[in-house]
């Protein structure tokens, strides 16, 4: 039976979202007359591989009666509706600040029983709010303030946050107006913040505007329910200041062959995913260029680094395994012949690269016409002269190539004897690639934090 690549998976473990703020109320005469809710992006202290949201709600509710109203408003602490984060927990928002009119005022912890959660079916649920009393005169706005922090949820290099319109339904009429936006501590654009399906999550929402830092959504009259509610993948922010920090180092420093090779680690971390795949939209095609373009320029200037042959081949091994033998596609750009060249000369350089020989162990298991594990642990790189190439698993042939000629300098490959083994890697000379390989065989997935230099 054929086996393909599974292409979704459970969505990983969500934080309490944010959300509206609920009136509790049937027959109240308020109406959200406008909120604007922004989350400001950073690293979460504990964890860099982690975001945070400092998320600040301003809502500017109107009475829209004749007698004033004085009610508890209450505000979700977790999943509102009772759900766990996706593998049984129930995570809770731990500190929330509230001002009405400028004067903080004082919240408490109050517990809602549901019945309807999906690990409730026959068992009263617990849902923790923090309730406040407000009071809203006749024909006169009330602004009510919000702030909270919240962590991103999700596998790395990808942080989800959402925010959740639907519980605002309770009050008078449509929400007039809704502006929710996403702040980052940097220039905000589609290669940080995913504006297209991410694998793992839902649909991310669309119709965001980019301008500077942030991306703004706007949404009038509405009238929330759960589609309305927002969702927002970005790059996690310490990743992201990798690539910004060795674009600059390239740009200052054109001739550091270091630099380029961590510049193409960075971008390979931003696009390859847990299960191995590279991000398929236009902006992860983008960055696998530039990646790709980063690591030739490394082995250009740096020819007889084992370790940045090894990064390489690994970022060519993800494209060609999910974007070109999967879908049966000629192997036009010779990734196969390249990356089996780049593995061979990396052993050559450093026989003991243990990186080296598990993604050619894995590639041997996966594609065994194209690599030939030996007795003796030692590989037969069949695919640099394959004629005709390996199949595809559909049956296809790719495309004869020739052996290839990388884009890089001659390499003098030294003898184990003659030459001695580059040294371990260090803070100036970081990992090429990830120490945990691609660990999808045939639909069992394995998840793992990329090594983070």
């Amino acid at each position: 039976m054929l086996v393909t690549p599974a292409h979704a998976d459970v969505a990983p473990p969500e934080s309490p979202p944010g959300s509206n703020i609920d009136g509790n109320s049937e027959s109240t005469q308020v109406r959200m007359v406008a909120e604007t809710v922004t989350l400001t992006i950073s690293e979460y202290p504990a964890d860099k591989a982690i975001a945070m949201a400092k998320t600040e709600a301003v809502f500017t509710m109107r009475n829209l009666g004749t007698v004033e109203e004085k009610m508890n408003v209450r505000f979700p602490l977790s999943f509102f509706n009772g759900d766990s984060d996706g593998f049984g927990n129930f995570p809770e928002i731990k500190s929330i600040e509230v001002k009405i009119n400028g004067e903080t005022v004082p919240t408490r912890k109050e517990i809602q029983l549901r019945y309807d959660s999906e690990y409730s079916y026959d068992e009263r649920e617990e849902i923790p709010w923090a309730v406040f009393e407000a009071v809203f005169p006749p024909n006169q706005d009330v602004i009510i303030e919000v702030v909270y922090n919240v962590q991103g949820f999700g596998y790395y290099p990808n942080q989800a946050f959402k925010y959740v319109l639907e519980t605002g339904a309770g009050w008078k009429g449509t929400i007039g107006s809704a502006e929710i936006i996403l702040r980052l501590p940097y220039e905000a654009n589609k290669k940080n913040v995913w504006v297209e399906e991410v694998s793992g999550y839902t649909e991310p929402t669309s119709g965001g505007v980019f301008s500077g830092n942030e991306v703004r959504w706007k949404f009038e009259d509405l009238e929330p329910t759960y589609e309305s509610n927002v969702l927002f993948v970005v790059v996690t922010p310490s990743l992201w200041k990798k690539v910004l920090t060795e674009t600059e180092n390239t740009s200052k420093n054109p001739n550091d062959g270091e630099a380029w090779g961590r510049l193409g680690k960075a971008y390979k971390e931003v696009i390859l995913a847990p299960k191995g795949w590279l991000r398929g939209d236009a902006s992860g095609v983008e960055m696998f260029e530039l990646s790709r373009t980063a690591y030739e320029k490394s082995l250009s200037l740096l020819p007889n680094d084992p370790l940045w042959h090894y990064g390489y081949a690994e970022l060519l091994w993800s494209h060609y395994y999910y974007s070109v033998y999967w879908p049966g596609e000629p192997d036009t750009q010779n990734e196969l012949p390249a990356l089996l060249r780049s593995l061979e000369i990396a052993l050559k350089l450093k026989p003991d690269l243990q990186e080296a020989k598990e993604l050619l162990d894995f590639i041997s298991a996966m594609i065994p016409e194209a690599v030939q594990e030996n007795e003796d642990g030692s590989f037969t790189m069949l695919g640099l002269t394959a004629t005709p190439p390996p199949p595809t698993p559909w049956g296809g042939y790719l495309t004869p190539t020739a052996l290839p000629t990388l884009t890089v300098q001659p390499v003098t490959v030294p003898t184990v004897t003659a030459s001695p083994a580059p040294s371990e890697p260090t803070t100036s000379n970081p990992l090429c690639g990830s120490a945990a390989m691609i660990l999808l065989a045939f639909g069992i997935v394995t998840s793992f934090k990329r090594k983070v230099n």
